[in-house]
């Protein structure tokens, strides 16, 4: 008998770029599969066919990570469309346990959302938001002593310049306390299916601010979550924006792992905003006020 001819071992090379195009497949696949639009979802799985011929690495996770998520935003520019990488490892999405554990180690460096609580002269209240707003039960204690500590003041400015994502639920409960006690609705999150998920500011906060004059300051970082709640209160004629116009994020996404360290971000749903039909995808939040960042703060002050 004569032996089969045995087959040529894969070069490292070889292997990695297997590896790359079979996480690329992946990709295409959930975004098929997940994307908001899915009449768009299919033109932007199509053009991650063109890093076949880029030299991408599966092992140089970073440089794949930021080369799939160029080609990914290069068809409608959806920022929040993107493949991530963690050195520390991907977010928990699933468990129930390790991702609470997670938000609460966040908030234990970073705060839950309130950083900086302070009167500047004259009396005007400065509260800072950010890095994250992270989910109510987080967000909640923390807004109302900040809110109990501005009691009084003559005007209050919010700084998001750093405000870079937040979830919904927070953004709502945070514009609760500067509204009314009777609920008011902000937006529909309209998804794929055509499912709706209204969200409402809640009669369950306290203190309350609602007739002190806002101001909120902007940067072209602000993003997602911080986003909204600049466009909420800018909306519903509840403060006036000071800065520069943000980066223009307004698709709630899901998270998918496709390795220990990197972690795709698919848009699953729309933002219609209750008071303008319409959301900030794509234009940003876009200042009353327009300045550069750094002086956002001054001008805030001189209105």
């Amino acid at each position: 008998m004569v032996a089969a001819p045995a087959e040529t071992p894969l070069t490292l090379r070889q292997a990695l770029r297997l590896t790359a195009r079979m996480l690329i497949a992946q990709v295409q696949d959930l975004v098929r599969t997940h994307y908001v639009f899915p009449d768009v979802a299919a033109g932007i799985a199509d053009v991650l066919d063109a890093l076949d011929g880029l030299p991408v690495e599966a092992a140089d996770e970073p440089a794949f990570a930021e080369a799939v998520t160029t080609v990914l935003q290069s068809v409608n520019g959806d920022r929040h469309l993107r493949v991530r990488h963690y050195p520390e490892g991907v977010p928990p999405e699933q468990d129930e346990d390790e991702v609470r554990a997670y938000f609460a180690a966040l908030a234990r460096e970073s705060g839950p959302a309130i950083s900086e609580v302070r009167r500047l002269e004259g009396n005007v209240g400065l509260l800072t938001i950010g890095p994250l707003i992270l989910p109510p039960e987080y967000v909640r204690p923390g807004a109302s002593a900040a809110f109990t500590l501005l009691e009084g003041v003559r005007r209050l400015v919010i700084d998001l310049r750093g405000c870079v994502g937040g979830v919904p639920e927070s953004v709502a409960l945070l514009v609760s306390h500067l509204l009314g006690d009777e609920p008011v609705h902000l937006l529909d999150l309209v998804h794929r299916d055509g499912t709706v998920e209204p969200s409402y500011t809640t009669p369950a906060v306290a203190p309350r601010l609602p007739d002190v004059p806002v101001v909120v300051l902007t940067s072209s970082r602000t993003f997602s979550g911080g986003e909204e709640l600049a466009y909420d209160l800018q909306a519903l004629g509840r403060a006036v924006v000071v800065g520069e116009t943000t980066v223009g994020g307004a698709h709630p996404r899901e998270a998918f792992d496709l390795t220990t360290h990197l972690q795709l971000h698919v848009p699953i749903a729309r933002s219609v905003h209750a008071v303008t039909g319409t959301n900030w995808e794509g234009v940003g939040v876009v200042p009353d006020h327009p300045c550069a960042a750094e002086e956002a703060v001054d001008v805030a002050l001189a209105l």
